[in-house]
């Protein structure tokens, strides 16, 4: 576990900057005052009201003072002041996970149930799933949707509450009617092999077969095994259902287009799992099966939170120097309102 040194309380950054803190009494003491040409070099029209109390603003006790804290607040601002808190661990992983979510028209079937009331399967996916990314803190997790063409919602984030937020807010047809499998496939290889992460998951969710895209799924799953990325796959939709027609009722299989045998050779190419959720608790056991699969890591690494403070003796300097300068042209400004 790594661990910062840096102790807890009030810290100077850069202290190395008070070196500096001498520089105007130097200054004062080593460099010979300018010649004075007995003229103005520039015609200012209110420079009269500041030139006899300006000439002899750092002979007075107060304003001396007042310089000297200005100085000493801005020096101290310049050493960028900070609070460091209390050592907070955040957990690391090595592993990417993203979740490959179909958006298509099939997804609207209402052949399912929550809480006892018939429901499309997105709406499923979206409750089940949402509850399995938040229970991946420690991993980074992303989301990508896909119907006619695959899209990264999300990019792969320790985020896990923003992903969870994105997904329940996809929405049926967002990415076209069709289902493009091998497309969903390609666009995670393609994101999962920037990141050197040592473990890359993809889990990918859908209740029909290939019918759109530009890749074939097994050759993405080829792309897909050659780069290390393991499948899990999930087929969604439920064996029976009711439906009404002009000739009563009926028994038919909504799940009738599920390509399963494609779905279980991508997961056994790339040494992952075939699943079947024919309801919202099939689903359910899957994802913790999942969590069982692919536990989350519990390494941890410590760090300490800091809030820079510079800008408050800035501020203090900056008041300073605005209530030094009002002390100084007040009584030129009342000189110059009296009567002749």
């Amino acid at each position: 576990m790594a661990e910062s040194m840096t102790a807890q309380g009030l810290v100077l950054a850069w202290p190395w900057a008070l070196v500096l803190l001498p520089l105007p009494w130097l200054l004062r003491r080593w460099l010979r005052p300018a010649p004075d040409a007995g003229t103005q070099a520039l015609r200012v029209p209110w420079f009269g009201l500041m030139q006899d109390t300006t000439a002899t603003w750092l002979k007075k006790p107060l304003l001396a003072a007042i310089a000297t804290l200005a100085w000493l607040l801005l020096m101290i601002a310049a050493a960028r002041p900070q609070w460091v808190g209390e050592i907070v661990t955040l957990p690391v992983t090595g592993r990417d996970l993203l979740l490959a979510v179909d958006i298509s028209g099939s997804m609207d079937t209402q052949d399912m149930f929550l809480a006892g009331e018939p429901v499309n399967r997105l709406s499923v996916v979206k409750k089940v799933a949402g509850e399995f990314i938040q229970r991946r803190r420690g991993d980074r997790v992303g989301l990508v949707l896909f119907g006619s063409r695959a899209y990264l919602q999300t990019p792969l984030t320790f985020d896990t509450e923003t992903t969870a937020i994105l997904l329940a807010e996809s929405e049926i047809g967002l990415a076209g009617r069709e289902t493009a499998i091998g497309d969903a496939i390609g666009l995670a290889v393609k994101r999962l092999r920037e990141d050197a992460a040592s473990d890359r998951v993809l889990v990918l969710l859908t209740d029909g077969a290939n019918t759109s895209g530009e890749v074939q799924p097994m050759q993405a799953t080829e792309f897909a095994a050659r780069e290390g990325l393991r499948i899990y796959t999930v087929g969604v939709g439920a064996d029976e259902m009711m439906v009404r027609d002009f000739f009563g009722t009926r028994l038919v299989n909504p799940s009738a287009d599920l390509d399963e045998d494609t779905l279980r050779a991508i997961a056994d190419r790339t040494g992952g799992t075939y699943f079947r959720a024919r309801d919202a608790a099939d689903l359910a056991r899957i994802y913790q099966k999942l969590d069982e699969l692919e536990p989350v890591e519990s390494d941890q690494e410590a760090v300490r939170p800091v809030d820079e403070l510079f800008y408050w003796p800035l501020a203090g300097a900056l008041l300073v120097t605005l209530a030094a300068l009002a002390y100084v042209v007040r009584p030129g400004l009342r000189r110059s309102a009296a009567p002749a």
